[in-house]
């Protein structure tokens, strides 16, 4: 069995992956350092040096990579589902479970960080509530559940998934 999670940056897929994985005795995987891994640099660096255009097609490599493996939860890129070809690859790995929070939570979660290269920006609230606009109809879209983490706790989050996974199998 294996659990995808799908949404924004700030709503808790790696943290409510790791308690999932552990919950489930299952491998985490998180394709964000999968790709800093095989590329040897930082997603900021690879967006700096190559472009989005580049990161986008190494994640859909990266999913082609993980279609033979079992066992694990796979926390995605922020902007994973865009393609259609990701949502495939994602659904053909397992359940799609998106996470989404609202752009005030997020911003408080994420606004520390030093790694999110779409944040560098002199406005990271408005760019928040923009990316989210957007990207919204394709994570409903690819999502075969939904979980409004904006006031939950990760193991709220993962409890709730459990027992959706639970109800599905029954």
């Amino acid at each position: 069995m294996n659990i995808v999670l799908i949404g924004f940056m700030g709503v808790g897929k790696s943290a409510v992956g790791h308690l999932l994985a552990s919950e489930l005795k299952l491998n985490f995987l998180d394709t964000d350092e999968l790709i800093e891994k095989t590329e040897g640099r930082s997603l900021s660096e690879i967006f700096k040096a190559s472009g989005e255009a580049y990161f986008r097609q190494v994640e859909t490599e990266t999913l082609r990579t993980l279609q033979d493996y079992d066992n694990f939860v796979l926390s995605t890129g922020g902007g994973m589902a865009l393609k259609e070809e990701n949502v495939s690859l994602l659904k053909s790995l397992g359940p799609v479970i998106l996470l989404k929070a609202e752009p005030d939570v997020v911003f408080e979660r994420v606004k520390n960080e030093k790694h999110r290269p779409l944040l560098e920006v002199a406005d990271p609230k408005a760019e928040i509530v923009k990316i989210l606009e957007f990207r919204e109809p394709f994570y409903d879209k690819a999502a075969d559940h939904v979980v409004d983490t904006s006031k939950m706790s990760p193991e709220e989050t993962a409890k709730e998934i459990i027992q959706w996974l639970r109800s599905k199998s029954s």
